[in-house]
């Protein structure tokens, strides 16, 4: 905890040291990470639908288990109780953002939680985005050491938690899935035609 606590001065330090900007433009992405990961998403969910029911599945799947992950990184919240560091670490500099409110806990941190498992979830929809997601998870997860309200570790683990969790939930609810997107697909309801598409790309089993 020591060692996370001088690295959290360390990093935060830093901040301090760079431009103006460059600490906006880390305040700004601590949220906007949140928003470019939703609109691939639907991206992801859109290119699915011309692809097979296993494509769709995937691609329906990444923001359910990311969302799972979210809760999963609430209820670690509750059972560990951690304090922000921005009170907790003496002779620490001032965070660049409003430390958030006593009961608001740090660990591990639900922005890295997120941004691990909507990487993993994206990579395994449309595997290209990998080069892509990977370092805007890890950029995501580091400024919230880098604004003051995260230990490194609640990020280290937030991304381990939500990559490892959702590329699990994936994997597990597939097959499944993949079989409620078929029957979508076979439905006469317009509305379930449209949600699962018309597919015909090329077939493709996660089985």
């Amino acid at each position: 905890m020591e060692s996370s606590s001088a690295l959290y001065r360390a990093i935060l330090n830093f901040a301090h040291s760079t431009p103006g900007w460059f600490q906006y433009l880390a305040e700004i992405w601590t949220e906007l990470g949140l928003l470019i990961f939703a609109a691939l998403f639907v991206l992801v969910w859109w290119r699915a639908r011309g692809d097979s029911a296993a494509a769709v599945a995937v691609a329906v799947l990444a923001p359910l288990a990311t969302g799972v992950m979210y809760v999963c990184s609430e209820l670690f919240k509750s059972f560990v109780n951690e304090d922000r560091p921005c009170r907790a670490v003496a002779r620490a500099a001032r965070p660049l953002i409003e430390c958030p409110a006593v009961g608001d806990w740090s660990f591990p941190s639900n922005h890295s939680t997120i941004a691990g498992a909507a990487a993993v979830g994206l990579v395994l929809a449309w595997p290209r985005l990998a080069v892509f997601v990977a370092p805007m998870a890890v950029l995501m997860a580091f400024s919230r050491v880098f604004v003051g309200v995260h230990y490194p570790h609640d990020v280290g683990v937030g991304l381990l938690l939500g990559a490892i969790g959702a590329g699990l939930l994936v994997w597990g609810c597939a097959r499944v899935a993949q079989g409620v997107i078929m029957s979508m697909r076979a439905s006469s309801l317009g509305l379930l035609l449209w949600f699962a598409g018309p597919g015909g790309r090329r077939s493709r089993s996660l089985t």
